[in-house]
């Protein structure tokens, strides 16, 4: 398969399988604030990014009524979403470039890097299979996630 198409593949399961274990929040908002789960999706959607969301996990999980094994189970969830978001983050907000056949890859990061006397934009990175076998463990590690997730909801019976 060109470059290209397993680009494209990957960072779209990338990004499937992030938006499907962010969801997951909502379940630890619904049992953390001890509300529905409808009540949990509005407040989950008022939350407009995910470091929103996770500082809000975080804070609930850290009230002294959260027993102690369900708030450490929680904040190690938050923590490797927060790990793996980086990642996440870098291949959803920047522009892809492939040769004219398709074989090479390489990105181009939206992001401005001041510093005390300059400004940088626009980093170039090869996609290279290094960056690739990256890409898929931590597409591995975020459905890791996704099982613990599921676990601490069953585990404290949390609304889902």
């Amino acid at each position: 398969m060109p470059r290209f198409q397993d680009v494209l593949l990957t960072v779209g399961q990338l990004n499937y399988t992030w938006t499907n274990t962010e969801s997951l929040l909502i379940y630890l908002i619904a049992g953390l604030a001890k509300v529905d789960k409808e009540t949990a999706i509005i407040i989950f959607l008022t939350l407009n990014t995910t470091r929103a969301r996770l500082d809000l996990v975080e804070r609930l999980a850290k009230m002294a009524k959260t027993p102690q094994a369900c708030r450490d189970a929680v904040l190690s969830v938050a923590d490797q979403l927060t790990h793996q978001g980086k990642l996440r983050n870098k291949y959803s907000h920047c522009i892809y470039s492939f040769d004219e056949t398709g074989t090479r890859a390489s990105t181009q990061l939206m992001r401005i890097f001041d510093s005390k006397d300059s400004v940088r934009y626009g980093k170039n990175e090869e996609l290279d299979d290094n960056e690739m076998h990256r890409i898929s463990a931590s597409i591995e590690a975020i459905r890791d996630i996704n099982r613990q997730i599921w676990k601490i909801v069953e585990e404290n019976q949390f609304p889902h």
